[in-house]
């Protein structure tokens, strides 16, 4: 691990100053990615500005009924709150369908939103990786693709988003709340929050320099019954080949988004209505601009397969 300084920040507006003063700089608050990313140098940030200190750690309701995560709040409290346990059972599915227990008492929601991909290459140093070293070329083109992207790659990164909490944030429309440097203020939708790898995959999200995440609103509940497949190699600590999180109202209409088939929880608004007509007719809608490798095809029918497992559970 490459030397850095270390500050505790007192206050949001302290911190995005830190963060803007020093070049290289990185907020940290559980670090279950970050530190494992600057121990293989493959993050190496000069200045780690801390900001557990921060009073971005409650959930709260909101004037319109529904919640305003805090971006500090672990991944545990998150999963076994009351509220989200009733009103948005999706979220707290997907959350303990990730990681592991000790991971979850340490992870953070916007460290969750934020954590970089675990493509093969881009842990290998002595591959290329665009998303590492931008401009040196993407290994897992052309190498073994069996766990990456079939939706919304480019010619420089074919690389996933891990998070099984986005998954659900997409399909609940989450908002994005941010302090930016200038002391200014924004709210990004989450459909909005990832970026498309194009020539720049190493530029993931739409935040700003020195910009900081301070909590996640979900709007009022949609009711429905709310369901979240994940499918793996084993039966925990593993990432998403695929998974699917659904809302299915009694008429069954609804809304689906996608994991582990592209850079960002994958929805298509077409597929939301085309739930009323199946699996098939959703999947069709949301795998319409894939491109799969000859090795990670199989998601094709793995995801009709899978969707249809999840509308058969919700509609019983």
């Amino acid at each position: 691990m490459k030397s850095f300084a270390y500050e505790r920040a007192a206050s949001p507006a302290e911190a995005v100053a830190a963060a803007t003063r020093a070049e290289g700089a990185k907020f940290i608050a559980g670090g279950t990615n970050l530190l494992d990313l600057m121990k293989l140098e493959i993050e190496a940030p000069t200045h780690l500005i801390d900001v557990n200190g921060l009073a971005f750690d409650k959930i709260e309701a909101t004037p319109d009924g529904g919640l305003r995560i805090g971006a500090l709040v672990r991944n545990t409290d998150l999963a076994a709150d009351e509220r989200v346990r009733r009103d948005y059972p999706l979220l707290s599915r997907a959350l303990l369908a990730g990681a592991s227990g000790q991971l979850r008492n340490k992870a953070t929601t916007a460290g969750n939103l934020l954590q970089r991909t675990r493509c093969p290459y881009f842990y290998d140093t002595n591959q290329p990786c665009n998303k590492r070293q931008p401009g040196s070329g993407c290994s897992a083109i052309g190498g073994f693709t069996r766990n990456h992207a079939i939706l919304g790659t480019s010619d420089a990164c074919i690389a996933t988003h891990p998070s099984d909490m986005a998954v659900a944030m997409r399909a609940l429309d989450a908002t994005v709340e941010t302090l930016r440097a200038d002391g200014g203020t924004r709210s990004i939708p989450i459909a909005e929050f990832y970026r498309p790898p194009g020539d720049t995959p190493q530029i993931e999200t739409m935040l700003m320099p020195g910009e900081l995440i301070t909590a996640v609103t979900l709007p009022e509940p949609v009711g429905g019954r709310q369901i979240y497949r994940k499918v793996r190699d084993r039966a925990s600590y593993a990432f998403a080949l695929v998974s699917v999180g659904a809302i299915v109202q009694s008429d069954g209409s609804g809304r689906v988004a996608l994991g582990g088939v592209a850079h960002k929880p994958w929805r298509v608004e077409a597929a939301d209505t085309a739930l009323l007509r199946g699996a098939k007719a959703a999947a069709a809608q949301l795998l319409a601009s894939a491109t799969p490798t000859h090795q990670n095809a199989f998601k094709l029918p793995l995801i009709e397969r899978t969707l249809s497992a999840v509308l058969s559970e919700a509609r019983g």
